[in-house]
C-alpha cells in the first residue's frame, strides 16, 4: 500500500500515450537513441485495438488523450496500414477524447498523406536540426543529407494549411549558433519551436560535451532572440517557464504540479507498455529486465499502473525523485530529472542530477536570473 501511495504521490492521470508503429526508420541520424531503426517490425491493427480499449478507460469525463505516433519513422508504415492504426480510434476522435499526434522527419510526406492528417486532425510534428551545417547529422541509410527532403515536405504541410511544430536536436555546433538556428527554423513556418540539448540515451551512448556555461550563454541568446522576434513561433521551452513563473509570482505555484508526472505509457510494435521514458522501449538490462509493464494485448494499461509501483525501475525513479525534492535548489521549476537520463547516463534511476537537468533546465533558469540582474543593474 506505501509503494502504490508513492506512486499516486508522483504521478497523475496519463496525459500522453506514446505508440510505436514501426520499428523501421529511412534515416540514420548520428545521435539516434532507437536500438532496432534498421528492422521493419509493425505494429498490427489489433495491437491498436487493444491500445484504444485501453485509452477509453484513462480519459475521465472531463479530459482528453493524446495519441503520440512516435517511430521510428511512423510514415514509414506507408498510407493503407497506418490508416489500419487510426481506424480503432475514430469513435474516440470523434467524441473529442483523444488527439493523434505524429513526429516524423517529414521526408516521406506528399500530397496524400497531408490529406489522410487533415482528415484525421492529425497534430504535426517535425525533427530538423536547422540550416544545412547544424542538420548534417540527420542522414539516410546511404549517408546522404536528409534536409532538402525534410523541407520540401515542411512546404507540402504549409501548402495544405496543416500546423505542424518543430522539434531540433541542438549539438556542440548549434549551441555556439542559436540566432541561426532559429531564424531558420522560424523562417519554415511553424507555430512551435522545441530545443532538444542533445541527450545521451538508448544506443547513443555519447555525451554531447556541452558544457553548462555554454548552455547558458545559449539559452540568454535564445532569449535575447525572441525579444527581437516577439511576432515569430513560440519558443517551448520559454514558454514553459513563462508559465512556470506566471504562477509563481501569482502565488499559485501549487497549480504547476496539480497534475502529478505524466507516466507516458509507451506501446512498442508488439503491445509490450514501458513507463516512465518512451526512451526505455527496446532496453534490456541485467538489473532491470525488459522495463515492460505488460502487453496491452492481455492487460489493459490501467491495471499495469496500478502495480506499476512494484516494478523494480519505478521504485528506484521515485526515490531518485523524493531526492531531487530534498537536495535541488531547481525542483520546484523542473519536478526532477527525466528517468531515461538518470538511467543512461548515472546507471541508476535512484540518481539525480544529470547532463539533461544542467543543460536544459538549470541553464535555462540561470541563463534568466542573469540576465535579469545584468538589465536591473543597467
Amino acid at each position: 500500500m506505501e509503494g502504490r501511495l508513492e506512486f499516486d504521490r508522483w504521478f497523475g492521470r496519463p496525459g500522453t500515450l506514446v505508440l510505436q508503429p514501426t520499428t523501421l526508420c529511412n534515416l540514420d541520424c548520428v545521435y539516434c537513441y532507437l536500438p532496432f531503426r534498421r528492422l521493419s517490425r509493425e505494429m498490427s491493427p489489433e495491437v491498436a485495438q487493444a491500445v484504444a480499449d485501453s485509452a477509453a478507460d484513462l480519459i475521465d469525463r472531463s479530459g482528453r488523450l493524446d495519441i503520440v505516433w512516435h517511430g521510428g519513422e511512423p510514415l514509414a508504415l506507408g498510407l493503407r496500414k497506418f490508416s489500419a492504426l487510426l481506424a480503432p480510434f475514430e469513435e474516440l476522435r470523434h467524441a473529442g477524447r483523444i488527439q493523434h499526434s505524429v513526429q516524423t522527419n517529414a521526408t516521406l510526406i506528399d500530397n496524400e498523406w497531408c490529406d489522410l492528417l487533415a482528415r484525421h486532425q492529425v497534430r504535426v510534428g517535425v525533427s530538423i536540426d536547422g540550416p544545412a551545417a547544424l542538420n548534417a547529422r540527420r542522414v539516410d541509410l546511404r549517408g546522404r543529407p536528409a534536409l532538402d527532403r525534410i523541407v520540401r515536405g515542411i512546404g507540402r504541410l504549409r501548402d495544405h494549411g496543416i500546423r505542424f511544430s518543430l522539434i531540433a536536436v541542438v549539438g556542440t555546433e548549434g549551441i555556439e549558433q542559436p540566432e541561426s538556428l532559429l531564424d531558420f527554423l522560424a523562417g519554415l513556418g511553424p507555430h512551435t519551436i522545441g530545443l532538444n540539448v542533445e541527450e545521451m540515451e538508448g544506443v547513443n551512448d555519447q555525451r554531447c560535451g556541452i558544457t553548462r556555461d555554454q548552455a547558458e550563454r545559449f539559452w540568454k541568446r535564445i532569449m535575447d532572440w525572441r525579444k527581437t522576434h516577439s511576432e515569430g513561433p513560440s519558443l517551448r521551452e520559454l514558454e514553459r517557464l513563462t508559465d512556470y513563473l506566471h504562477l509563481a509570482r501569482s502565488g499559485q505555484s501549487d497549480q504547476w504540479c496539480r497534475y502529478g508526472l505524466d507516466p507516458i505509457p509507451t506501446v512498442s510494435v508488439d503491445g509490450d507498455v514501458v513507463l516512465a521514458s518512451p526512451e526505455l522501449a527496446g532496453i534490456n538490462d541485467d538489473a532491470y529486465g525488459d522495463f515492460v509493464a505488460g502487453n496491452v494485448c492481455s492487460q489493459s494499461i490501467a491495471g499495469m499502473l496500478a502495480q506499476a509501483h512494484r516494478l523494480r525501475y519505478i521504485a528506484e525513479f521515485m526515490t531518485g525523485l523524493s531526492r531531487c525534492q530534498t537536495e535541488c535548489e531547481f525542483f520546484d521549476f523542473c519536478r526532477g530529472a527525466q528517468a531515461c537520463n538518470r538511467y543512461f547516463e548515472n546507471g541508476s534511476f535512484a540518481t539525480t542530477e544529470t547532463d539533461y537537468c544542467r543543460l536544459t533546465r538549470q541553464a535555462l533558469i540561470t541563463a534568466l536570473y542573469t540576465s535579469t540582474k545584468k538589465e536591473i543593474a543597467a
